[in-house]
This record gives C-alpha cells, structure tokens and sequence, in this order.
C-alpha cells in the first residue's frame, strides 16, 4: 500500500528479488567467462554455464525460504544453478568464488541501475532550479531567518541554492566507487592460484565495474561512501521540499504545487502533496545511512552480522532517494512561483526589513553606535505608530539633517539592498554549466 509513495516502478524493478537474482546470476555467468579466457574453466562449461544464468529459470522466493538456513541466499542459488546445467560443467560453477562476491558485486549492480535513475532526474531537477533562478533573478522575496523576517532577496537566489546543492550532490554520487568483489573463501582467491588477479581483471570489465585493489569483503568504505551520497542527495531534496512546504503555506502563499493534493475532510485544501512525499522520503534516509555506517566493523575476513545487516537497508535508501528525486523533478518543473505575494510579503513589516540599510546609511554621519540607536527608535514607532519606517525617517529631523529624501527612499527600497544577489546566480549558473559539461 505504500511502496508507490516510496519509491518508483523503475525502481521499484530495479531493487526486486528477481533483480538481485539476475545480478547475481550476471556474476556466475561473467565469472565462469573471465575463467574460461584465463584457461580455468572449459569455453563449453563457461556457455553452457552463461545459457542457464537467466532469473525466469529460478524461484526468488523459494530461494529465500532456503537462505533462512545458511544466511544467505546464494548457497541455494549456486545448488540450483549447479543442477541446471550440464554434468561436464556442474564443477565450474562458482568455481573460487564465495558467496560474499556474489552478493556484494550483485549489490553494486544494482546500485548502478538505480543511479542511473537517480542521476538522471536530479539533472533534470537542477535544470529546473537553474531555469527558475535565471527567471526569477530579479523576483523579490523576503529572506527568512529563524522563520521570521529578516532582509530582501529574490527568489532567483534562492533557486541559485537549490542548484548548487543538487550539483554538488550530483558529483558526490557520481564519484561513488562501484566494484566488483571478488576474493574467494579469504580474499586470497588460493583456489584459482597463480591466475586469481587476472580473473579478477577480466571479471570487473566484463562487469563494467571498477577493479578494486583486493577484495574488500570487510572493508565497508565503499558501502559508507555510497550511504553518505545518498544521504547528502536526500538532504538536498529535502531542503528544496522544506522551502515549497513552508512558501505554500496560505498564509505565505509565495509558491504553490502544480498538482496539488486535497483533504479527506475539508475540499478547500490545496495540500503540498508531492513536497510532502519528498519530505517522507528523505526524512528516512538518515536513518538508513546510520545503520550501514554501524555495520562498517565487520570481524576478520568475513563478518557474522553486519554484513548481512546491510541488504535491506541499501534497498530502501536506494529506492528512497529514487522517489525523491523523481518527485523533485516533478515539483520543480510544476512549480507555481507568485510574484505578487513575495512583493506583499516583504512589505508586511512595512520597511523594517531595510532598517540594516537605513542605520548603515546614517552610520558615516552619526557614528555607528548612534545610527543603531536612531534606527532601533524609529523602529519601535513604526511598529506603535502603524505607520512606515520610510514615513518616520521622513520625519524626523535628525534623518532629515543627514540624508535627503531621495536618499531616504534609495535606502528603504528593497531592490537597491539586494547585495550580490545577482552575482551570486551567475556564478551559480555557470558553475551549472560547467557540471553539464563533465
């Protein structure tokens, strides 16, 4: 019932039992072909063995009832796979290999397939913020600290933030070392002698994979890497779905969802539904990194425990941040941005925003100690008078000794207080472009 909200249906597919069946499968196959080039295995054992490396020919789930027995699944696998093919070739299946390089080269095939998903709509998603922050690079909009008012911005620098978040996030996971894992009973790979390493070689290109130093059945920092990729991308989507979340309020109304979602109870409602769904989604992944960050100390050369702790956990992250970045595509894309709240918005407090402005502009003359002091005055009555802090500044003739009116009104205008704004989205922006490029 909740896996559509979860994840994706390419993902979804991609993590499945019968996915994790083929992967290992691919193993078995690409393992008996790498040995068959080095003069291992029999070119007849290595086809007859590749023929038969085909999930539709086995039971995922029967597989599992039986890996209850031995804590994993790949002994059953193996026992099935070996009675599947020919007697001449029954000896060469999984031949110097232990059921960790399954799985664990198995594991970073599938993360492979799902990150090519993964990457692909957090492109796309960074293209969205980089549309919106070339759009809106002149949109005003009240920046918030601590969730209150503070000083003006744009909307388009806001954007700016999201991008860079996503790009870097986008390299972070695109740097991920995925190999192949392979090292027989104690990662020495004794069995197949002098020939190990070269297996090893050929198994990783046949694998597309990177060929590690030595195998790293217990070494879990590709595992934490991974985790940590994932999470920090989580985190980046979840900012973005924060900031739609709280900009949707009614109250603030600055930025709505393209398709919103409605109430059980109350039809008016116009619910952040997809934002909502990137903030479940996200929300869990810190928890998921933390549990294969513990399972990192695994004991000697295989572990009892921690090893086996990983498999679940990698599956939902990996299907979590799928759903999250196939949503903040969606959202980003959809997004409706309300220009004319933002500008009623930074007027709400009715200048006091520019009050950091005003006290800089009358710090040359007054000193900085007493400009602070003026300001923070007419503040106070501004607030107690319901009036305007450009109206006060007007009127009072310690302002009207220092700054002419036109200089009043420059410096309670927001946007003549924006800063580097603007440079800071092109710098963005091109830094964008130059990730594209890579």
């Amino acid at each position: 019932m909740f896996r559509a909200m979860f994840s994706t249906p390419e993902a979804t597919a991609r993590t499945s039992d019968d996915a994790w069946l083929q992967a290992m499968l691919d193993f078995e196959s690409a393992l008996a072909a790498a040995q068959a080039s080095a003069g291992i295995v029999p070119a007849e054992a290595a086809a007859d063995i590749a023929a038969h490396c085909r999930a539709e020919e086995f039971d995922s789930a029967f597989l599992g009832e039986r890996a209850v027995a031995s804590a994993t699944p790949v002994i059953a696998l193996v026992k099935d796979l070996t009675a599947s093919v020919g007697p001449g070739s029954r000896p060469h299946v999984h031949r110097g290999a232990t059921s960790q390089d399954v799985l664990d080269t198995a594991a970073a095939l599938i993360t492979r397939d799902v990150l090519e998903l993964v990457l692909a709509d957090l492109r796309a998603a960074a293209g969205e913020c980089a549309r919106l922050a070339d759009e809106h690079r002149d949109t005003p909009l009240v920046a918030r600290s601590l969730l209150q008012q503070a000083l003006p911005t744009t909307f388009g620098l806001r954007c700016a933030g999201w991008l860079t978040a996503l790009d870097e996030a986008i390299a972070t996971l695109r740097r991920v070392p995925l190999a192949v894992q392979f090292g027989g009973a104690a990662g020495t790979l004794a069995s197949l002698g002098p020939s190990g390493p070269e297996v090893l070689g050929d198994l990783a290109a046949r694998l597309r994979l990177a060929e590690p130093v030595l195998p790293w059945h217990t070494d879990r920092t590709r595992i934490a890497e991974l985790a940590g990729a994932l999470g920090t991308a989580s985190g980046a989507m979840g900012k973005i779905a924060l900031d739609v979340e709280l900009h949707a309020q009614t109250e603030v109304g600055e930025l709505s969802e393209g398709k919103p979602g409605g109430s059980s109870a109350m039809p008016h409602k116009q619910n952040p539904a997809t934002s909502v769904l990137i903030s479940a989604a996200t929300r869990r992944a810190p928890g998921l990194v933390a549990t294969l960050l513990s399972a990192m100390p695994q004991a000697y050369e295989r572990a009892a425990g921690a090893w086996q702790s990983e498999w679940e956990p990698l599956v939902e992250l990996l299907r979590l941040t799928a759903a999250a970045a196939h949503r903040t595509r969606e959202l980003l894309a959809d997004l409706r941005v309300h220009p004319d709240r933002m500008a009623a918005n930074l007027e709400l407090t009715r200048g006091l925003v520019l009050a950091e402005n005003v006290a800089g502009h009358l710090s040359d003359a007054l000193g900085r100690t007493e400009a602070q002091d003026l300001v923070a005055e007419l503040c106070r009555r501004t607030v107690e008078r319901g009036s305007s802090l450009r109206a006060e500044l007007l009127a009072e003739p310690r302002v009207r000794d220092v700054l002419t009116e036109d200089e009043i009104i420059a410096a309670t205008s927001p946007a003549d207080y924006l800063g580097a704004a603007s440079v800071f989205i092109d710098r963005a922006l091109e830094s964008h472009t130059r990730w594209e490029k890579r």
